[in-house]
Parts: structure tokens; sequence; C-alpha cells
């Protein structure tokens, strides 16, 4: 039993670390943000995740309200747009 709360109390304490792991570098959040700004969208910059291939923008709210996910390459280029 000491061994599971150990482990359960290691795997907790080593969260923190591994999802800064995947934290988006404040420049680049930056350039996502003036990038929606152009096309008339926001979103709250905590709703960028990081991916091997490059970045999801979740729940971007566009001009006449309309919700988007948005992805996006590693070079910021769009690479796809789903409607929620």
């Amino acid at each position: 039993m000491k061994r599971i709360i150990a482990l359960a109390l290691a795997s907790f304490i080593a969260a923190p670390a591994l999802a800064d792991h995947h934290e988006v570098p404040q420049d680049t959040v930056d350039k996502i943000t003036a990038m929606l700004t152009e096309m008339n969208c926001q979103m709250d910059p905590d709703d960028i995740e990081m991916e091997d291939d490059g970045y999801d923008l979740d729940d971007v709210i566009c001009e006449g309200g309309n919700q988007f996910d948005i992805k996006l390459d590693k070079d910021l280029k769009e690479v796809s747009r789903r409607a929620e």
C-alpha cells in the first residue's frame, strides 16, 4: 500500500514538469494572437496547445460569433478549421 501511495505521489509531483514540456513559448503565443486579430478572431491564449506537428487552437471566436477549432503547422500556417 505504501508503494502505491509513493507512486501516486511521485506522478502527481512529476505531472507539472511533464506539462511544461509542451508549453507554448510566449513569442509564439504573441504571433498567434496577432494572426487571429488580423482574422477578426480571438481566443484565450491558454487554449493554445503545442502538438508534434504544430499547434491546436481551441475555441477560437471569430467575427459574427462563429466558433472554431483551428490547427496550425509549425510555421503557423492554417492547415484545418472545424466549426463548433
